[in-house]
């Protein structure tokens, strides 16, 4: 398929700048100032000196691979006067595609037209991508803004997932600040029930095949 231009943003329509350091767009003074309160400070103080040991602010070829694995994502935003909102997505492996380096898009679906997200992202940018791998026991935080795209077909095409059964109804684009993964701890291990179906179905092949071979041995042996 061929690509689609990614189209701008409208003028004044997502004014944030990524920090100077990836990890300030978390780390604000207040957070700092926590940070040393509680003896924690100085180890992220390292951190963003390190070269290469703070956050990333590009998506590297390990992430899109990660991304573009998920079938479930919250996308979470605030209005213009702060109150938060998270909201679910979720479709196929792949509905979620990264389209460059910061750049990472999805179909919007219709859902039940209430628009919260959009009216945010039309007030204020700024939002946050929190994907989680049960299996792996494994979480990335995507902080950065994000802004809908409507009546651009060419886009919405690009990022449709193949023979998915859903209304596309515009097409959301998320702009990469900066990325993080969190430790494994307290996050339950789970798995997604279409892989552990062909777990069990492997296994019981595998143990038809034993049957036989055992049966096949027993011949063998009574003729013999």
């Amino acid at each position: 398929m061929p690509h689609a231009r990614i189209p701008p943003a409208a003028p004044g329509a997502d004014t944030a700048r990524p920090p100077t350091v990836a990890s300030d767009v978390a780390f604000t003074d207040t957070v700092k100032a926590i940070q040393a309160r509680k003896g924690s400070r100085a180890i992220y103080e390292r951190m963003e000196q390190h070269e290469g040991g703070s956050w990333e602010r590009s998506i590297t070829a390990a992430l899109k691979a990660e991304i573009e694995a998920q079938t479930s994502v919250f996308l979470a935003t605030a209005n213009g006067q702060g109150q938060p909102y998270i909201q679910h997505r979720g479709g196929p492996a792949g509905f979620l595609r990264v389209l460059d380096a910061h750049t990472i898009g999805f179909a919007d679906f219709m859902g039940n037209r209430q628009y919260i997200t959009q009216g945010n992202l039309a007030e204020n940018p700024q939002a946050h991508l929190f994907l989680i791998d049960y299996a792996r026991r494994r979480r990335i935080k995507i902080w950065g803004t994000a802004r809908v795209v409507e009546h651009d077909d060419a886009l919405l095409q690009r990022l449709m997932p193949s023979g998915y059964r859903a209304r596309p109804e515009q097409a959301l684009l998320f702009t990469v600040h900066a990325w993080d993964v969190n430790c494994p701890q307290h996050i339950p291990q789970r798995f997604e029930a279409a892989d552990v179906a062909a777990m069990i179905e492997s296994r019981d092949r595998r143990i038809a095949e034993l049957e036989r071979e055992v049966e096949r041995l027993g011949k063998d042996r009574a003729g013999g």
